[in-house]
């Protein structure tokens, strides 16, 4: 049986190569594979960054191994009249035959951006190996020794640059003797000088008027630099000292349709305008103009226009707006599928971007949700019936005392208030949940970091009604291990101030944040004397309140290989602890594992704490959660075909609790043995980049299961059973 799979496997193997070249004329060749080596590696060229500069890379391979795309372009016929033949040809990809034409260009593009990186004298090889109708290229790459700066002079032709630039002051300086002599230096100085005098006034100047010459030393890789700054110059009059522009006056102009009025208040106006009246022109100031009106919601488009003054180097400007419609009213039906239980929802939304005048946003969003519910017996009704309401009002600024006035201006505000009313009808149980809540969002200009602080979060949950059969089963039983059940039935009240923080740059982003509930509730209950409840807990307004610290902490790291191939890394950690007037964490603060974002070969909420194991079905999304939280995940990701994108994961983490509670045997943390309950998956991905969203699909697999009773449930991974190791995940969006 095992030969037979070997041969089989080897026919598919040799099926797939042999139709590769199907398609490829006779005299042309296949470009399989294309190379760039270097044949010095001590030099430190960056080989995968040159290989952007490729102009033929071949086929796509998924996973950088198989060719399929070109597979499945294959195995269309030649009638291409025929509907099949047709859409093995667009899910496919042609073979991309060798061109000699873009090999030589190719090489030149590899010698020039070597020379640019100042190595002088490389030079690239072409070496074309055969095998049959495939062609591999390979670019060998000759760098040689770098060159290096060895002295610069400034030549500026202008008294008033040269003062302000001060060149004399070796400090101020962009190049530096010892400095490698490459293209990407020498251009940063260019754009270094440039900002450096559109930011002072130079209205007119651009990176053009500064130019280099270059000597080399003899005997040597080194380079004498001479910077020269040109004079001004205008059509045929030469020599001219270059202008300092003041800027004048500011009209503010309607670019809405029939030319009615711009629906702002000039003060919001002139609060978004940083080209003052009277001082230098900034290019800076120009950018940042731009940029606060790009984020007024009001706002669509802006376009601001100069007209220097005839007697005097100022400058008058216009700002033209045009806005977006107010108010919006949008319905969204949706259908929802909770552990099998089907049902739908339906919400209406109503928006104003500019209610006070000012680009402030109001949201009203109502919505309802009915969902049909299986299994339950002994209740009066099985239907699950949702309603909400939520209002939030958005100031496109910082709405709070004692901030000076450039700290507002530096950076990027938002103010938020937010209301929100949720009542639920289950068979079990009748909850209401209203929710105040100020916060604040902000992030400097000119940095990657976001920050957010939630200076007030009131949450009420009330339980107005449970019914007998849910109290008598799980809650007055004193036979079953209930009290996180219980507690998570009751009526709470959670008052709590938070902080985040968020950086991105791209190649990596963090995410932290930290919270902290009821320590002035509980201040305020030493000092009055609060009330305490038949639990011992302090009581505000007859309701006992929650009080407990949480934070989190999330680091993404990606690695790009090349255009569409990536590996990314993910690890998150969260730890939560209550204290004081609580023993248990609130149900929506406590951590829980498994899932689309998670451990994906477990089913949400079905994975720990620790070695947990489950036995009432109808209660473990509460007694499958924890105070501690461990999730590490690294996912390959792979371009495929059209719209299409694949991914192979490795998932490992769990939850566990602080405190040990009688209903989570086997779940409380302990350094010693921590690492022996982290639980592993693996599996593979489906996507689809709409460009506006991802739809994805992921297939996940036990590993190391952590909750056994038998050494074959402790290592799926050798001793697999679809039934019970498979996990199936569809969501929007990537997993991180």
């Amino acid at each position: 049986m095992r030969s037979k799979t070997i041969i089989l496997s080897f026919l598919a193997v040799l099926l797939v190569a042999c139709s590769e070249t199907k398609y490829v004329p006779e005299g042309d060749y296949l470009l399989d594979k294309v190379k760039v080596k270097s044949d010095d590696k001590a030099i430190g060229v960056d080989v995968k960054e040159l290989r952007q500069l490729i102009r033929q890379r071949g086929n796509s391979r998924w996973f950088a191994a198989a060719k399929l795309p070109l597979a499945t372009y294959s195995l269309s016929g030649r009638d291409t009249t025929r509907w099949l033949n047709r859409t093995l040809r667009s899910m496919g990809e042609a073979p991309q035959l060798y061109d000699s034409t873009s090999t030589v260009l190719s090489a030149q593009d590899l010698q020039l951006q070597l020379q640019n990186l100042g190595y002088l004298r490389a030079t690239v090889d072409v070496r074309n190996t055969l095998k049959g109708k495939k062609v591999t290229t390979t670019y060998l790459l000759h760098p040689r020794q770098p060159y290096f700066i060895d002295r610069i002079n400034y030549d500026i032709r202008d008294s008033a640059v040269a003062a302000l630039l001060n060149v004399a002051d070796s400090t101020r300086r962009g190049l530096r003797p010892g400095m490698m002599f490459n293209a990407d230096n020498l251009d940063n100085e260019r754009k270094r000088l440039t900002d450096y005098l559109t930011n002072r006034g130079y209205y007119r100047f651009n990176k053009d008027f500064i130019s280099y010459k270059a000597d080399s030393v003899a005997g040597s890789n080194l380079v004498r630099l001479t910077l020269v700054l040109h004079p001004y110059r205008r059509g045929e009059q030469l020599n001219l000292p270059h202008q300092v522009f003041t800027m004048g006056r500011v009209n503010y102009r309607s670019g809405n349709e029939g030319g009615t009025p711009i629906p702002l208040r000039r003060k919001v106006l002139r609060n978004n305008t940083f080209l003052t009246e009277g001082a230098l022109y900034a290019a800076r100031d120009l950018q940042r103009t731009y940029n606060r009106f790009g984020r007024l919601g009001a706002v669509r488009y802006t376009n601001i226009t100069f007209r220097e003054r005839q007697e005097e180097p100022v400058l008058d400007y216009d700002i033209q707006l045009s806005t977006n419609k107010p108010s919006t009213l949008s319905f969204q039906p949706e259908g929802t599928n909770t552990a099998g239980d089907l049902g739908a929802a339906a919400s209406l939304t109503y928006q104003n971007r500019n209610i006070f005048h000012g680009s402030e946003a109001l949201s009203v969003v109502l919505r309802g949700a009915f969902e049909a519910i299986k299994g339950l017996e002994g209740y009066n009704n099985t239907n699950f019936v949702e309603y909400s309401l939520e209002t939030r009002l958005n100031f496109p600024r910082f709405i709070a005392p004692f901030l000076h006035s450039s700290f507002r201006r530096r950076v990027n505000a938002t103010s938020e208030v937010s209301l929100l009313y949720d009542l639920q009808d289950r068979p079990e149980f009748q909850r209401r949940v209203f929710s105040v809540g100020w916060h604040y969002k902000w992030n400097d200009q000119r940095h990657h970091d976001r920050y957010q602080l939630d200076l007030l979060d009131l949450n009420y949950i009330s339980m107005p009604w449970i019914s007998e059969t849910f109290q008598r089963e799980y809650l007055d039983d004193t036979n079953s291990r209930n009290s996180i059940l219980r507690y998570n039935y009751e009526n709470l009240f959670i008052m709590k101030l938070g902080f985040g923080y968020t950086y991105n740059n791209g190649l990596y982003a963090i995410k932290a944040n930290v919270e902290t509930a009821g320590n002035l509730l509980d201040l305020a209950s030493k000092v009055f004397r609060f009330h305490q409840d038949a639990d011992g807990q302090s009581t505000f307004l007859d309701i006992a309140y929650a009080q407990y610290v949480r934070g989190m902490f999330d680091y993404t790291r990606n690695f790009r290989f090349d255009y569409n191939n990536e590996l990314v890394f993910h690890m998150n950690f969260g730890i939560a602890y209550p204290y004081g007037n609580s023993h248990i964490l609130p149900f929506e603060k406590r951590f829980f594992s498994g899932g689309a974002n998670s451990v994906r070969g477990w089913s949400v909420r079905s994975l720990g704490p620790g070695k947990f194991v489950g036995t009432d079905g109808r209660i473990d999304f509460i007694n499958q959660t924890g105070d501690m939280k461990l999730d590490v995940n690294l996912e390959y990701r792979a371009h495929l075909f059209w719209k299409f994108g694949g991914a192979l994961f490795v998932d490992a983490g769990n939850i566990w609790t602080l405190r040990n509670y009688e209903e989570q045997p086997g779940g409380q943390f302990r350094l010693s043995d921590f690492w022996q309950q982290l639980a592993a998956s693996y599996g593979l991905g489906l996507r689809l980049n709409f460009d506006y969203f991802i739809v994805r699909f992921d297939m996940g697999m036990k590993a190391v299961n952590p909750a056994y009773t038998t050494r074959r449930e402790h290592y799926p991974l050798l001793h697999p059973r679809l039934s019970r190791d498979f996990a199936f995940h569809f969501a929007v969006g990537l997993p991180f």
